[in-house]
């Protein structure tokens, strides 16, 4: 019975969850972090106005999106991993080539959403999304991977929802 107890107990420390290690990275600064259960490690590159921001960190799974957007003047490509330091490079930069798709883009201040975007690289759908407490439009280019990712948070399946 002993031995059944021990082995039980060994079992249990080996199969325990494990904590994803990720990079976070706040002003250049990268360290190690421990994320939240649940989370994946996350890195992002955006321009705005020609400034280029990289970011690394922790983010809850079921919100984490790959692939490219952009809205107005910002450009952002994300990427999602889920082992321990997966997040140590960098998203990679969005591309500046036209691929000839065009979408409406909407101005933040006047919300004036007839604007064209002209889309670049993989930016091959275009979207329209709103800020949490609905009162801002977004208009914009994304790639099918962002879509596709961006769906499954909109519209999860019914076991999904059990998670958000």
């Amino acid at each position: 019975m002993d031995l059944q107890i021990s082995v039980f107990l060994l079992f249990s420390l080996f199969t325990a969850g494990h904590s994803l290690i990720c990079y976070e990275c706040d002003y250049g600064s990268c360290s190690q972090t421990t994320c939240p259960s649940g989370s994946t490690c996350l890195s992002t590159t955006v321009v705005l106005n020609n400034t280029i921001t990289k970011g690394k960190g922790c983010v809850p799974a079921s919100l984490c999106v790959n692939g490219f957007v952009s809205y107005s003047s910002i450009k952002a490509s994300l990427s999602c991993c889920n082992t321990d330091l997966c997040n140590s490079q960098d998203a990679p930069e969005p591309s500046n080539t036209l691929n000839g798709k065009k979408c409406y883009s909407c101005d933040g201040a006047t919300q004036n959403c007839t604007n064209i975007l002209s889309c670049s690289g993989t930016e091959d759908r275009c979207i329209t999304g709103t800020d949490a407490n609905q009162t801002m439009v977004a208009k914009g280019c994304a790639s099918k991977s962002y879509c596709d990712g961006a769906a499954a948070i909109a519209n999860p399946k019914p076991w999904e929802r059990l998670m958000l």
